[in-house]
């Protein structure tokens, strides 16, 4: 187009501050970071604000903005399980995973979620869990970092009628300079950044919508006119209880996935002390319950405010359009960009510490390991970008099995390492090749015998169940 209007102007402003903020983040950070302790876990001395909000921005993608808002418009009532099932989750990490995992890092030197995986030493067959584990991340993560890009590209194209091929370009190149630049450290400060923005869009715009609407008395009054079958039901229009069960089940396997998530769990990691954790934790359940609480309300509410809306995720970006001005709106779809990125810049460090760090390779000095590990990201980003670019618009939708597949092969065997000790090699193996085909068998399967298995509880849950039985189940030789 020739001309650009003052609605877009104000958000390009917005938008380009924004950017040149993080890549002076990132730039700050690079003075920071001299050896790969310092890229991959900050030197081990993360505080609890950025240690809380950046694991939480990283943990939740532009899903839980776009995709639970829209959820929530869609399915109704039904989908205020998702508030416990995701909380939950942020409660089994910071709770039970994080205080042990921290301690367990600092007397093994640990430095990835594969090293504590892989267990201590040079134990006779752990280069296998090294080589499977950085397999399942690639494959995983990957496809996560290419759908951020993907809907980064999205984003930018509705909002300025760009190309999908330059939109994508634009916010890649972003992303990966900051993470080039200063490794963990600029990751964990530009997510916090970001999650703070994240948190303030939530909590701000479901209020203007609800103001809008009237209060509390006209949404119930609202979903109780929405003519959707089960809309008003917990269990939506499920034909059983037992159906609305497996329903049910299904969003809180959601939840078992976050203690194995690499990219949210390295956070403990890099945590200094224990108090830190402790403080942490705080924040990091207050952002949660703002955010999903948050966006549950406003896709309710969405669905009173504009009830033929179409594209259901997109009444995140239409009402913020209707309910603010210009340059608030460019601060509402930074929120959005802000929580693609800080999932795709954490999973992009992840994805190259598994291949510079966790692969077996022979001892070098620390300025050569960073200059590997930077070759890496950005050799990984151009897979990821190119991924994007070529892909189908159903890749955004693979980004719930990517976290299911990956939580299910790593999440039980870290649990069962953190409270019970190490595990035996072929149990490891067992248990992490378990989770993960499991995981990829049910997302392709749509039922057996009749029962369905694609988007129920057996999708979701029982990959954990499965890989958890391998790990528990009883050994005569007690080799594990």
């Amino acid at each position: 187009r020739s001309s650009m209007t003052d609605a877009e102007i104000a958000v390009l402003i917005t938008l380009i501050v924004y950017k040149v903020v993080l890549l002076g983040i990132g730039f700050f950070s690079s003075l920071r970071t001299h050896s790969e302790d310092d890229f991959f876990l900050a030197g081990r001395g993360l505080g609890p604000l950025v240690a809380a909000i950046s694991a939480s921005a990283s943990s939740s993608s532009v899903w839980t903005l776009l995709g639970v808002s829209g959820f929530a418009y869609e399915f109704g009532l039904s989908a205020l399980w998702l508030f416990p099932s995701c909380v939950g989750g942020f409660l089994i990490n910071w709770y039970l995973i994080g205080p042990r995992l921290r301690l367990h890092s600092a007397r093994t030197g640990a430095i990835t979620l594969t090293d504590v995986l892989a267990g201590e030493g040079d134990r006779p067959g752990s280069q296998a869990i090294r080589w499977v584990a950085t397999l399942i991340i690639l494959a995983c993560l990957i496809t996560y970092v290419a759908s951020q890009f993907e809907g980064a590209g999205k984003t930018f194209a509705e909002t300025f009628d760009m190309s999908k091929t330059w939109s994508i370009l634009l916010g890649s190149v972003i992303v990966v300079i900051y993470t080039l630049l200063g490794g963990f450290w600029a990751v964990s400060l530009t997510d916090t950044l970001q999650g703070l923005l994240m948190a303030a869009t939530a909590l701000l715009l479901p209020i203007v919508a609800m103001v809008e609407l009237g209060g509390f008395a006209e949404l119930w009054q609202g979903i109780q006119a929405v003519d959707v079958p089960g809309y008003t039901s917990l269990i939506g229009d499920r034909a059983s209880l037992a159906a609305g069960i497996g329903f049910v089940l299904g969003l809180f396997g959601i939840g078992l996935g976050y203690p194995g998530q690499p990219h949210v769990v390295n956070r403990f990691m890099a945590l200094r002390d224990d108090q830190s954790l402790r403080r942490a934790r705080v924040y990091a359940l207050t952002w949660a319950v703002i955010v999903f609480a948050g966006m549950l309300i406003l896709g309710l509410t969405g669905r009173c405010l504009l009830p033929s809306q179409e594209d259901h995720e997109g009444v995140f970006l239409v009402l913020t359009n209707q309910l603010f001005s210009p340059v608030v709106a460019g601060v509402m779809i930074a929120a959005v960009l802000s929580a693609i990125m800080s999932t795709a810049d954490s999973q992009l460090l992840v994805a190259a510490s598994s291949v510079s760090h966790d692969l077996p390779s022979k001892k070098s000095d620390d300025r050569h390991d960073l200059k590997r590990s930077r070759l890496v990201i950005l050799a990984l980003s151009a897979v990821a970008v190119i991924s994007a670019l070529f892909a189908s618009d159903t890749i955004f939708k693979k980004v719930l099995f990517a976290f299911i597949a990956i939580g299910a092969a790593f999440g039980p065997l870290l649990v069962v390492i953190l409270w019970r000790g190490p595990v035996s090699v072929r149990r490891s193996l067992a248990a992490i090749l378990t989770g993960f085909t499991s995981a990829v068998a049910f997302y392709f399967i749509t039922d057996v015998g009749g029962i369905a298995v694609k988007g129920t509880w057996i999708e979701k849950v029982l990959p954990y169940l499965l890989s958890m039985t391998v790990l528990l189940w009883p050994d005569r030789k007690n080799s594990a």
